[in-house]
């Protein structure tokens, strides 16, 4: 059965997919099955099929080839203006998924190995790649990363959590603010010291991603109007640059803070979901291979890719480059994730242009024609 790009990517984009990738993953495995890919659904929800060339041996590439079926709410219905199509997931990441489900089915291999690995939750909990990481072959020479770049090759994208501030004191009636130590008063100094912190542990921007970021977000706090409030949570948004790893922030945070507030206030930090994955800081050196093949596959600019995104688990492995089409935003705002999220239907089929053309030069293409494995092992 022919694959057809830009059928496909109306399908998936009219296919909900924020609360449950269930039908979308239903979508992809069918496709794929019906191409004669074999396909299997792993532990993590991840849709995994590889394809293999005839001379493939222990010392041949591996190339990942990976994006997500999830995408944000609330779901903006599938609409289409000339070579404009707008509705939710169309570049984030949808366009990015049509163009490389076409490029793994058409490219032609030689003496390598490419894997197509869909995640089900890149937005939330990144689990899938997490799992992804576990259980791929060791051998893995490059990753590319579907998420929309406009078709530049990004080589390093800062990191992405989230945690909370607890600070406690001791509840009192109002009548008398004697009686208590009200949290409440020191929100200000902590986040005055929160705006300190980088300077005063000494974090050093990056060469390619610049400083990073510290960001209260909310604040919780206050059980009763006539009540002196023992604790208030800030919660913060923290964008990290190499070699920052979140595991190793909260303790550094908690002991900048600890040295600045009145000793009378308990102070806590954690991370607000520390037993899942955050995206973390990662950059791939741009003078390797995979940089160089697609940046001369693509035309595009190499750059820094401007949000978190799960290409850093599979950073770990080899070096991981993220490409696709659509924006994150243009001149008059949000693209991604927003309202009038869209994408150019020429680029989905560009994207996967190029993306055949990377295959086929990474994986050492010559005359003689590719064989498609059936099998899905590893």
């Amino acid at each position: 059965m022919a694959f057809d790009i830009l059928d496909f990517h109306e399908q998936a984009v009219r296919t909900e997919s924020q609360e449950s990738v269930e039908a979308m993953r239903s979508v992809l495995v069918e496709t794929l099955e019906d191409d004669g890919v074999s396909v299997r659904v792993d532990g993590g929800g991840n849709v995994v099929a590889h394809r293999s060339g005839s001379g493939e041996t222990d010392d041949t590439s591996h190339l990942l080839l990976n994006t997500h079926l999830d995408t944000v709410p609330p779901h903006v219905p599938f609409e289409r203006d000339g070579e404009i199509v707008r509705g939710r997931g169309a570049c984030d990441a949808k366009g990015s998924l049509a163009a490389m489900v076409g490029a793994f089915l058409r490219a032609e291999i030689g003496d390598g190995r490419v894997t197509l690995a869909i995640t089900p939750d890149e937005e939330t909990t990144q689990t899938g790649a997490a799992h992804l990481v576990e259980t791929l072959d060791a051998d893995l020479d490059a990753a590319i990363v579907g998420e929309p770049t406009d078709l530049d090759v990004c080589y390093a994208a800062r990191g992405q959590f989230e945690g909370q501030i607890t600070l406690t004191g001791e509840s009192a009636h109002a009548s008398d603010p004697s009686d208590g130590i009200n949290a409440v008063r020191v929100i200000g100094p902590t986040i005055e010291s929160m705006d300190r912190y980088d300077d005063a542990r000494g974090t050093a921007a990056h060469d390619t991603l610049g400083s990073p970021t510290l960001t209260p977000t909310m604040v919780e706090g206050g059980e009763a109007p006539n009540q002196i409030p023992a604790e208030v949570r800030i919660t913060f948004d923290r964008r990290s640059v190499p070699p920052e790893r979140s595991e190793d922030f909260p303790a550094s945070l908690e002991a900048h803070l600890r040295n600045l507030l009145p000793d009378e206030i308990g102070v806590d930090v954690s991370l607000v979901r520390p037993d899942t994955p955050f995206p973390e800081a990662f950059e791939t050196d741009p003078d390797a291979q995979i940089v160089e093949v697609l940046r001369d596959a693509s035309g595009g600019s190499v750059r820094p890719f401007g949000a978190a995104t799960e290409a850093a688990q599979f950073a770990k492995l080899a070096p991981t480059v993220v490409f696709g089409p659509g924006v994150l935003a243009d001149d008059e705002g949000p693209v991604a994730h927003s309202p009038r999220e869209y994408v150019d239907r020429q680029d989905v089929l560009r994207t996967a242009d190029v993306l055949v053309e990377t295959i086929e030069t990474m994986l050492a293409v010559g005359d003689q024609p590719a064989e498609r494995d059936a099998s899905s092992s590893f």
